[in-house]
Parts: C-alpha cells; structure tokens; sequence
C-alpha cells in the first residue's frame, strides 16, 4: 500500500523573499534576551516556594467542613491554638529508676526550648511499665518553623540517655513536621532527575548535542516564569500551595513544555527539508504546529481549572498553579524556542542537518505500522480494545477509600513520627494526644458523654475545657486506634452517628481524625463533581478543533477506556506488585484529570495532522500519513512525558509515587498503544463520518 505524498506546507512557486536582517536576526536575538532576564530574576524563587507552603491537612478543608466549624468553635475554650507533640520513651523491658530520672531530666530540659507553649509534667507511665509519654504544645504561630521546633526538639531529649533508653516525637506536630523534611529540597532533585532523563531521550532521538540543550532551556525558563507567578500568587494567599502541588508544577512544565518543543522542532525539521531559508521553514512549522499546541495546552488547561470545582483546598491550589505552568511552557515554546532555533538554523541539528530534498519517503518503521492498520482495522481496533476492556475489569480493585497519614511515607522504618506512633500504640491508647473533640450543649453533657463511650473505638471521654461558653462545652474522646488510622477514622464516623442521636446536643466533632474524615469525604465528592466536567470541556475543545462531532466522542471514550485499563493495571500493582496500604480519594482524580487532559494532547497532535492531510486527499489516505509522520514524535513526546512523571517517585510520598506509575503508565499506553493502533484504526473503519457534521464528512 502506497501513501501519500507530504503535502502540508508546500512551497509556492515564486516563495516570498524572506525579511531583512533586523527580523531575522535583530528581534529573535531579543527574545532571547528577554527570556534570559526573567530565568535570571525568577531561577532563585524556585528554592522559595517552600516558604510559601502549607502541608497542614486541616487548611485544605472547606469552611462548612464540620471538622472546620468544630475547630472554630474550638478557639473560644481555649486562650491559644497549639500543635501537640508526643514524646514517648520505650525500654521493652521496663523502665528503671535511672531512665525515670533521666526522662525528668529531659523533660526540664526542654522546657527552655523557643517554640514550645507548654508540656505535661511529670511524664506519664504505661500500664505495662515500658513506656512513658510527655505531650508538649507548639504554638500555632511557629506552624511555619515547625520542623525547625521539632528537629531542636528531638535532639534535646536525645541527650545523655541511658543506654537502652529510646525517644521519639510523635503526634500531629511530629508527622506535620517530617512530611515538611521529605518534601524539602524537592525543586533540585527533581529538576536533575527530570532534566536528565529528557536530555538522555532528546540526544537519542535527535542524536544532536545542541538541540536537547535549547529544549531543556525552553523548559527551565518556562519553569522560571511560573515559580514567580505562583509565589506571588502564594504570598498574597490567594492559591494553596503545598509540597506535592510544588513538586507537580516542576515536573507538568518540565514534560510539557518537551511535549510541545517536540512537536515544534519535529515540524521545522520536516519543513528544512523543503526550504533553503530558515526562516521559511520556521514560517510554514510555525503555522502547522501553533493550533494543535495551543489546542493541546487550551485543554489541559481547562481541564486543570475544573479543579476548581474541588471541594477540597489543596485540590483548588493544584488547578491554578498546574494551568500557570502550562500557559508559562507554551509561552517558552512558541517564543524562546522558535527565536533559538532560528539563531541556530540547521546548526542545531548537528552532526545530522536536514537538508533540502534529503528526504525520501516516510520513516520505513511508521510506514509499515500505518500500513499494518491499513489493512485490518476493525480486527485491530476490537482486538485493543478488548484487552483494554480486560485491563479495565480490575478497576473494583482499587483501593482508594483513604490511608493513614502515617502511611503517607513511602518508607515508614525512617520516619521517626511513625515509628513513634507505632510505640505509643504497643504501650497507651492509640489516641492519647489527639482526641477527637465534641462540642456540644452543656445541657446535654451527660448523655452526650455516654454516647460516646457506647461507641466502638472510644476509650475514654472527659471534659477538655472546665470553661462553659454560650451554654456549649468542650469534651475530648480518646481513641483506642492511632488518630490518623482508618480505624480511627470509622471510629469518628460512629461518634458522630452516636452524639447527633442524643436531643438537642447540636454536637459538632472535630479533632485530627475528624479532619482526615472529612478530606476523604469531600474527595471523594470531588470524584462525582469535577470528572464530568473535565470531559465536557475535553469535548468542547476537540470538537472546535476538529470541526466536527463524532470524532471528539471517540477520541473521548478512547482516553477514558485508557484511563480505566491504567486504574485497573494500576490496582495490580499496588496491592500485589508493592503491597501499599492503599490510596487517598484524590489519587485517581489526579490521575484521571492528567492521563484525559495529556491523552488527549497526542490524539490532538494525531488528528489534526490527519485531519489536515483528509482535507487533501480523503480520511482514509489522511490517517494513513497521519499516523506514519507523527508516529515518531508523538512516541517521544510521550516517552519524555512518561519519564518525567516517574521523577516523581524519588520523593518519599506514598500519594506522589502513586501518581507517579499511573501518569507515566497511562501516558505511554496512550502514546503507544491508544494513539498508535486504536484511534487510527477505529478512525478508518468508521470512515469519512468520523467529520460530521463538518464538509469533510460530505
């Protein structure tokens, strides 16, 4: 079967004559000055962004959350906010005299701590003898130094112990403040570890010492110019930032902007092979590539946005920051980029230059795939499908329902407020130094308390507060289970249940675990909320793209049944291959609104390039070329993409390395699999209909 020949961008006749000098030469050399200024003026917010951080789960909360109101509430029994470390001092064999003296020692020792509010004195023992626990308040006001706090902390009871004698601080403060330490220094590790990998892809595809370095420079200058947006933005509190939305901002605008840069470069390239003038060349690729970029980013962008719909803080934050690193990439691409290659010329592609009629014919590796779909598509499109649908079935067994903070680190044994979590789980109850906490009617108090005690998973209930406020009281729920454990968390559930049974209690329950409650229930809310909507805008920027109906439903389902068939092998992996504890709720719509929005960039760069060719000589001839010159480019674009996202993983979060696989997964099985064998393949059985309601269809 013969294809086509290339047609896009044909010379004329009598070509234009190209600018003078001052164009050519002159503006291009000032664009990249200008881009150059604000890499030098934004490169060092990059390490600032953590001053603007917030990581505390309690912020991200909506205001009508009734762990909110409950902490709200909260503020009018007490004459200040703290954050509790426990301190918890294990010897498995019993405590002797000397360790008791000594823990009396330390304790006083840390009373001249700065950020410290308070503590409990003496330390209170273990039923069994082996352990002793100091709880110690850390006043809200040093949230932002609160590893600083804790690391002064940790070192201070360490000293001088007799041998045998452990110590670890746990508690909210204790997690709080090692999820601070594993996110630190997240921009350059990432950035190496990103920034390797693409510059090892881009010297294998394009064999070229110098164009990796101009595509990775597009990048990091697009990395610059939306750090300093974002840390305004931050500053003034007007978005939420946190550790991993900082970390998926470095890696989106690392693998998009390769992404677009890609397909930039791949089209001059194509058009150097048809142009003596550089500039010509750049021309006719820039007329070609801007609409699907601009496409390709309208949608992720939009898809992005939708998270605004997000009932959840932290989900909101990760919307406008992740569009801002979009807009920043194809701003960088389609002004750094086209300036550099232009300055550069052919030279960029050294050893290896393009030159005028070089070319014979397509890639003979993408001629032979598109001919392969050519001539059995339908046997081709059902036979992808139907192992997709087969990955897809496993979707049941993904685990998304919530984990415990503690199980929010990859590698638990180095977390010392996990380890010390695990302690005061062998020797006290789980929730001692975090109770949940009841606001409720004063006249109520009594049956409120025993409703509380009646529930499963509840030690103890006693007054927190001795103050009466607008007739309402304050009352603390100890639990038996560690406070941010899923038993927990269903234990809150049936205190809930429990005290809004009691007449006119009007209760509010709140607390550490009240609060990891209601984060897994709005997420899960959000799922139903903002899935819709990101396949609608999805819908709506495809079909302004392709002019037509029917190809946007399919590219659709195409992307979905993808995403499903990543969740499901996603589950395998999980529970069997890595044996995690699970997920939290955002984890697979974080998944879901990148693998549609960026899926969707490859069948854009797919079926514009088709659609391009059918208007020429007909849909069947435009797949088939379609297919055979986007065939390499879209497999480094996703190969890149994918390999950036798995960056991700060398962050110790278990929520970023499960997003991490997912990305990387589902973005090669779309660049692979989707783009490569289904959509061309479905696109030619279903024919020239594929355009309606457009005139091709006709």
């Amino acid at each position: 079967m013969s294809l086509p020949v290339l047609s896009g961008a044909e010379s004329p006749t009598r070509p234009p004559a190209p600018p003078n000098r001052w164009l050519r030469v002159v503006l291009p050399a000032l664009v990249l000055v200008g881009w150059l200024v604000i890499g030098a003026f934004g490169g060092p917010y990059q390490g600032k962004l953590a001053d603007v951080q917030s990581n505390d789960s309690s912020s991200f909360l909506p205001a009508d959350a009734e762990a909110t109101r409950a902490a709200e509430a909260q503020l009018a029994f007490t004459d200040e906010q703290a954050i509790p470390a426990i301190v918890v001092f294990e010897r498995p064999g019993g405590l002797t005299s000397a360790d008791l003296a000594a823990i009396t020692t330390r304790v006083t020792a840390i009373g001249t701590l700065p950020g410290l509010s308070g503590r409990s004195s003496p330390a209170i023992p273990s039923a069994d003898g082996a352990a002793a626990q100091v709880v110690v308040a850390i006043p809200a006001e040093f949230r932002d130094r609160l590893t600083e706090v804790v690391t002064d902390l940790r070192s201070t009871l360490a000293e001088g112990l007799p041998a045998g004698l452990t110590v670890q601080v746990a508690g909210p403060a204790g997690l709080l403040g090692d999820l601070v330490t594993a996110f630190s220094g997240i921009d350059g590790l990432l950035l190496i570890v990103a920034g390797g990998v693409v510059a090892l892809i881009l010297l294998l595809v394009y064999r070229s010492p110098l164009l990796p370095v101009l595509v990775l420079l597009s990048a990091v200058l697009a990395l610059s110019l939306a750090v300093l947006v974002v840390y305004w933005l931050a500053a003034n509190d007007l978005i939420a930032l946190s550790g991993q939305t900082q970390g998926i901002l470095f890696i989106l605008v690392v693998g998009a902007a390769t992404d677009y840069a890609l397909l930039l470069v791949s089209r001059f390239r194509e058009e150097l092979l048809r142009h003596e003038s550089t500039w010509m060349a750049m021309r006719a690729a820039y007329r070609a590539a801007i609409e699907p970029i601009l496409a390709s980013a309208g949608t992720v962008v939009l898809g992005l946005l939708c998270l605004l719909l997000s009932g959840l803080n932290s989900n909101r934050g990760l919307g406008p920051v992740a569009a801002i690193g979009i807009v920043a990439s194809v701003l960088a691409v389609l002004t750094f980029l086209p300036a550099a290659l232009l300055l550069t010329g052919r030279g960029a592609f050294w050893p290896f230059r393009p030159r005028v009629g070089a070319a014979a014919g397509r890639p003979g590796l993408w001629a032979r795939i598109a001919e392969t779909v050519g001539r059995r598509p339908r046997a081709i499109w059902v036979g992808t499908a139907i192992v997709l649908l087969g990955a897809a079935a496993l979707v049941p067994q993904f685990r998304a329902s919530g984990v415990a903070q503690s199980d929010f680190f990859v590698n638990k044994s180095a977390v010392e407020s996990v380890q010390g979590q695990d302690t005061l789980g062998r020797h006290f109850p789980g929730g001692t130094g975090a109770p949940a906490v009841i606001i409720t009617a004063a006249s109520t108090e009594d049956a409120v308390i025993a409703a509380a005690r009646g529930v499963e998973g509840v030690s103890d209930v006693r007054r927190g507060s001795d103050r009466v406020v607008d007739g309402r009281v304050e009352l603390n729920a100890v639990l038996a289970d560690a406070p941010d454990s899923e038993a927990a968390v269903a234990a809150v559930r049936s205190l809930r249940e429990a005290v809004r049974a009691v007449p006119g209690a009007d209760p509010l329950v709140g607390g550490i675990t009240a609060t990891q409650l209601d984060t897994q229930d709005t997420a899960a809310r959000d799922l139903r909320v903002v899935i819709p909507a990101v396949l609608l805008v999805v819908f709506i920027v495809l079909a302004l793209l392709l002019r037509a109906l029917v190809a946007p439903l399919l590219l659709i389902a195409t992307v979905v049944l993808s995403f499903a068939a990543t969740l499901g092998i996603g589950s395998l992996v999980f529970n069997d291959l890595l044996d995690l504890p699970g997920a939290d709720p955002s984890v697979p719509l974080f998944a879901f609104v990148f693998l549609v929005a960026l899926g969707v960039d490859y069948n854009i760069f797919l079926m514009s390039r088709v659609r391009e060719e059918a208007v020429r000589h007909g849909t069947r001839a435009g797949v088939l070329t379609g297919l055979s010159v986007t065939g390499g480019v879209i497999t480094s674009a996703g190969v890149v993409l994918a390999a950036t996202f798995a960056a991700l993983a060398v962050i110790p979060i278990l929520f970023l390395l499960q997003i991490a696989i997912l990305v990387a997964f589902g973005v090669l099985l779309d660049a692979l699999v989707v783009r490569t064998l289904l959509v061309p393949a479905l696109s030619l059985d279903v024919g020239r209909r594929i355009w309606w309601p457009s005139k091709v269809a006709r």
